[in-house]
């Protein structure tokens, strides 16, 4: 199994030291998020001070920006990482683009799979010198001028993951995408009854292979050297069930459980304010349906029982770890030799 971590992105002059720390303890990538900070720039140094870890946006949010701006970035940090770059994209929710970001909504996985497309058009564009001619509902592309396109990188354009939950965007990673990436609000049944037949079936139809394609994440993990660590990092999950679980777009994971009624319930504190109580609503087996929880030394047992056969990439981040230098080197290690089915990209 890929085994990821991140770092820091309140200070840039933080990263170069995490990003060659976590290159030297062998993880495969590093990600970075779009929660506080901007996803981009600690990639950017991350990517000048390593030489072989993959760079992950884990995920920028793609309504926000425009697809040019996005292509824009993805070119130049894949040119010059030497192809180490790779764009994950998510949507998020409505109230969040009309109301944080100020973009309008429409329906997400029509436009996200347009949004996908005119990125492979434009990097097909720079490449190729061929004349742009993409025109979709939601996003045109059909000029083109040499004073704005970018000088050519010795490097592929850069993998294009995005963030899935429900089937509809499922069927766009699937179909459109170089990899998707699960959220952590998901349990094994969701993954083996409503995720993977969708995958497959997409791919399928796409005419790709498995091997080819990264499922990353789809689910949390809840770890630490001795049982209370481990009993705190687990409550940080329950918060994390409790919070996504509030959210009705996120209802469908709830569903395969029976559990819509904690979902409803879970929405209506939210809407009254009440974040604080909401964690005390999710009982413990209900937690445990989204994490691999165990000590250090139990937990790739739990993660192989938990994501085994279907997640190929786990990120080790958050509270449900720990700080990523309180990881041990043979537990990275450990994780990686979980056997996992994604065998790289055809080139």
């Amino acid at each position: 199994m890929r085994v990821f971590t991140t770092v820091p992105q309140e200070s840039l002059r933080l990263v170069p030291q995490a990003a060659r720390a976590a290159e030297a303890e062998r993880y495969d990538g590093i990600i970075s998020m779009e929660n506080k900070h901007d996803p981009f720039l600690a990639l950017a140094v991350a990517g000048a001070a390593t030489e072989r870890i993959e760079l992950h946006t884990g995920v920028a949010i793609s309504f926000a920006r425009t697809p040019m701006a996005v292509a824009q970035i993805g070119w130049d940090l894949a040119g010059s990482t030497g192809g180490r770059f790779v764009i994950g994209l998510g949507s998020q929710v409505r109230g969040h683009n009309e109301r944080r970001f100020s973009v309008p909504w429409s329906p997400p996985a029509p436009r996200m799979r347009e949004y996908v497309q005119v990125l492979r058009a434009i990097w097909h564009c720079w490449k190729s010198g061929e004349k742009p001619a993409y025109e979709g509902q939601h996003y045109k592309f059909t000029l083109m001028t040499p004073n704005f396109a970018p000088e050519p990188i010795d490097a592929p354009p850069p993998p294009v993951m995005i963030a899935a939950v429900g089937p509809a965007m499922l069927k766009v990673a699937a179909e459109e995408c170089d990899g998707v990436k699960l959220h952590g609000f998901c349990t094994r049944k969701y993954l083996t009854d409503e995720i993977m037949p969708r995958i497959e079936a997409g791919l399928a139809k796409a005419g790709r292979q498995r091997d080819n394609y990264e499922i990353s994440g789809g689910g949390f993990l809840a770890t630490g050297p001795d049982d209370a660590s481990v009993a705190k990092r687990f409550e940080w999950v329950r918060q994390r069930v409790a919070f996504y679980g509030s959210t009705p777009a996120y209802f469908p994971v709830l569903g395969v459980h029976g559990l819509e009624d904690l979902g409803h319930k879970l929405h209506a504190m939210s809407r009254e304010g009440k974040w604080a109580e909401m964690a005390k609503e999710v009982p413990d087996d209900v937690a445990h349906l989204f994490a691999a929880v165990g000590r250090h030394d139990q937990i790739v047992g739990a993660i192989e029982t938990r994501f085994g056969g279907m997640t190929d990439a786990l990120t080790l981040r958050g509270d449900g770890v720990g700080d990523a230098s309180e990881i041990p080197r043979d537990l990275v290690q450990d994780i990686r030799h979980v056997p996992h089915r994604y065998r790289g990209l055809p080139r």
